[in-house]
């Protein structure tokens, strides 16, 4: 009897303990400039598939470049990006020129008619932060 009522106490105590689990991470959101580039020399490098951060940009994917003052507001490298009119989650994947302030570059492969359309607009942003970094180590 008495094993059977300390089985039951404890399952009832390990549901308690998972419900009470916290998610690490939260979304954040701001306001930004948003442009549109191309994977193409005039508009970046001669190089114009590597980014600053050295990653290889791939046509399709969903990338962005962010304005450098923005990677100390948590939007940093592989950072998730929900971007506000379109579809889907992106990546940090580049950094901009450091004359730009809260702004982001959103990729668009060699489509120039499409960053073109996208143009430059203020919108809305939320980006996935962790919030527990400290006690996940422990």
């Amino acid at each position: 009897m008495k094993t059977k009522f300390f089985i039951i106490i404890s399952f009832v105590f390990f549901l308690n303990c998972k419900k009470k689990q916290h998610n690490p991470y939260e979304w954040k959101t701001i306001e930004v400039t948003a442009t549109a580039y191309n994977s193409l020399a005039y508009q970046t490098s001669s190089n114009p598939h590597i980014t600053a951060f050295g990653d290889s940009l791939k046509p399709g994917l969903r990338y962005i470049a962010v304005s450098r003052n923005l990677l100390n507001e948590g939007l940093e490298h592989n950072t998730l990006v929900k971007i506000e009119g379109l579809q889907g989650t992106y990546l940090v994947k580049d950094k901009m020129n450091r004359r730009w302030k809260d702004r982001i570059d959103v990729y668009m492969g060699t489509d120039v008619k499409a960053a073109k359309q996208w143009g430059k607009r203020k919108i809305n942003i939320s980006y996935r932060i962790e919030v527990f970094k400290d006690s996940l180590v422990n």
